[in-house]
């Protein structure tokens, strides 16, 4: 006998409009903005990824969604346009916030105050997004593709701001790594889990064909705890499965984890187990394990709404550096 499953078709479901919206385009940051934030690492972080460029080889931003709730897009998108970001990499919330501000200018929901009376996730307009990836799976794209092509070609009013259009409008991908049953999207009746199983998996292989070119390379983590360095390892352990087979190494790179978490001491060195945070995989995963064998990595704790901005102005800083040695040079 099959165990009995919840029926979707009971749900209410109700528009956007009729949700109190914890944030709105009032968050997002100028590129302008005043900011004090400075961090030792940074110069470091910042050199590594303009050498990166320079020798194309990887540049890629994992994030989680809190990302994207601290308004730092035009950093990001500016960041893209500098060459200093190949491959974006976001966990299942990231596109559901870029895909709301794009369309309604607005995200994020009280889950306190949704979640008592059982609407929390059960927006209506919110669910399409399930259909953008079905669209898109049919036609062979993975899932940040599908919906970043939606925002992109569809009646999106601030689509300028959104990550996955304004990425996919460079060439650059973004990857979607989700979990059966993490994100609002998976509670609507329309969603299918066997399309946003197969288009996340294939965002992952594509994830992983860019950690093959992390050689000289950097990888950077904001604000992503599991995601982050869970999909990172396992796409390394591929990478250098098949890079062995040829004779080649992928272990000169860079690492940075920028998040709230304090780490003190040595970062280079992960926690003992009698320490909860042995258990702090972005420590133990990109800030030691990966790296042991020729790379160096960085760790930067604050807010992403400083971090992020601090390390596009450090970057900045060595691109006129670059650029003023070089016109030196041909004078």
């Amino acid at each position: 006998m099959p165990f009995p499953k919840f029926d979707r078709s009971k749900l209410k479901i109700r528009p956007l409009a009729e949700r109190e919206h914890d944030l709105n385009l009032d968050i997002l940051l100028e590129l302008d903005a005043p900011s004090t934030f400075e961090n030792h690492a940074l110069p470091g972080l910042s050199s590594a990824l303009i050498e990166a460029k320079q020798k194309n080889r990887a540049r890629i931003l994992m994030m989680g969604a809190h990302v994207l709730r601290a308004g730092v897009q035009k950093h990001i998108i500016d960041l893209m346009d500098k060459g200093l970001i190949s491959h974006i990499a976001m966990n299942g919330a990231g596109p559901i916030h870029d895909y709301e501000l794009a369309l309604i200018g607005a995200t994020t929901e009280s889950v306190a105050k949704y979640i008592r009376t059982g609407e929390f996730g059960l927006w209506r307009e919110t669910a399409q997004i399930n259909d953008a990836v079905v669209e898109g799976r049919a036609k062979g794209m993975g899932m940040g593709e599908s919906i970043g092509r939606v925002i992109l070609d569809g009646n999106f009013p601030y689509k300028d701001l959104s990550i996955l259009a304004q990425a996919l409008k460079r060439n650059i991908p973004v990857t979607v790594h989700i979990g059966i049953g993490y994100d609002i999207i998976h509670e609507h009746p329309n969603c299918d889990g066997a399309v946003l199983g197969g288009a996340s998996y294939d965002d992952f292989l594509i994830f992983t064909e860019a950690v093959r070119n992390l050689e000289g390379g950097v990888l950077l983590s904001f604000g992503s705890a599991v995601m982050g360095p869970e999909v990172y390892l396992k796409a390394l352990s591929m990478a250098r499965n098949v890079a062995l087979q040829k004779g080649e190494t992928i272990a000169k790179f860079t690492t940075g984890v920028f998040d709230l978490v304090p780490i003190e001491g040595d970062h280079r060195q992960q926690a003992p187990k009698t320490d909860p945070k042995y258990y702090y995989r972005p420590w133990k995963t990109i800030l030691v394990r990966t790296v042991v064998d020729g790379g160096v990595s960085h760790y930067i704790a604050g807010d992403h709404r400083d971090t992020l901005p601090a390390l596009r102005r450090a970057a900045i800083r060595h691109l006129e550096a670059a650029s003023n040695t070089t016109l030196g040079a041909t004078q």
